[in-house]
């Protein structure tokens, strides 16, 4: 069987899609012709009721099927085995990885395992490689007296690597180290059709966005920053972020100020990365990011997102297209969506 977090229904919409995120995660019998087939192969799509789902080419060669020689899903493996260990190299290594060492490595070009390696994780290996020092500079800071120990400490070979790291992606090291304290946030709460918006900026960007809360919420979520209401200088920001509630999917160039560990950056830039008027499933999400196990990780990283609406986590739905969960109510998330429908 295919990992339960996705159904047939799921499959067969990805199949018919020909999305090659989703390569691995199963395979696609074909029992009319008796040969199985990655989600991405290009061949003309079968009939539905000639379509069987597998987890793997295993399952579907002890069911009577071969592989299909066009799309080649026999190979799957080698890919991830492949992925698998470049995840593990860049893991441990103490200083960054050239791509072209992971290729020579796995027996692949350069380009090649580019290719194989962001389709599996979401990442390049490059920005894998960046997102993992950050997380581990995250650690560092919380532990190291001085900030400086703490950058060698997550594997920066300076700290001019570290802070050109760090460049338009949130809290300096000095800032996420004191825990925000002394950080300016200006605030507003805004009138909108869906209701009392919540909008909090850094002069980076965007660092919270909320319904129906105030400044007792973004007190309790950023404890040691300075909260200043308003701000004329903070108005077009404002004026552009309630344009995007009211017409979803139109604030993609608005900037964020936000921080995580690299599995929840990587799950929220999955979310943005959702068309507007589509939808997925924790388990699509999650098959998405090479993990079609992770839909729980998945959905503790959705609940960890504290920017409604430009990080639209209101774009993934139950496994049987029921709406499932919203922290802000059902209502405000089906009007969301049907706004981005329409």
């Amino acid at each position: 069987m295919i990992d339960q977090a996705l159904s047939d229904d799921d499959c067969w919409r990805i199949a018919l899609a020909k999305d090659r995120r989703f390569d691995g995660v199963f395979v696609t019998g074909v029992h009319s012709t008796g040969i199985y087939c990655r989600p991405s192969c290009p061949a003309r799509p079968p009939m539905r009721k000639n379509v069987k789902f597998y987890a793997n080419g295993e399952a579907a060669e002890a069911a009577g099927l071969r592989a299909c020689k066009r799309c080649a899903p026999d190979q799957q493996s080698r890919e991830e085995a492949a992925v698998k260990e470049a995840l593990d190299i860049i893991r441990h290594a103490e200083a960054p990885v050239s791509l072209e060492r992971l290729g020579a490595i796995t027996g692949y070009s350069a380009t090649h395992f580019q290719r194989i390696f962001t389709r599996a994780v979401g990442l390049s290996p490059a920005a894998y490689s960046r997102a993992l020092r950050r997380e581990r500079a995250g650690e560092a800071l919380a532990q190291e007296e001085r900030v400086s120990d703490a950058i060698y400490a997550a594997g920066y070979s300076a700290p001019s690597r570290f802070y050109e790291d760090r460049k338009g992606i949130g809290m300096s090291a000095s800032e996420w180290h004191e825990g925000a304290a002394g950080k300016v946030i200006h605030w507003s709460v805004i009138e909108t059709s869906l209701g009392a918006l919540l909008v909090a900026a850094t002069d980076r960007g965007v660092c919270c966005l909320s319904f129906n809360e105030g400044e007792a919420e973004l007190r309790a979520r950023l404890p040691k920053a300075e909260l200043v209401e308003g701000g004329e200088d903070f108005h077009a920001l404002f004026k552009a972020v309630t344009d995007a509630v009211e017409q979803p999917g139109s604030g993609r160039n608005i900037p964020l100020d936000v921080k995580g560990t690299a599995f929840q950056q990587r799950v929220w830039q999955a979310l943005r990365d959702i068309p507007p008027g589509e939808t997925r499933s924790y388990g699509e999400l999650a098959a998405a990011l090479g993990n079609p196990r992770a839909s729980r990780a998945v959905g503790g990283a959705n609940g960890a997102n504290n920017i409604a609406v430009l990080i639209p986590c209101h774009r993934v739905i139950a496994a049987n297209g029921a709406l499932g969960g919203y922290a802000y109510g059902l209502e405000i998330k089906a009007e969301l969506l049907r706004r981005e429908k329409t």
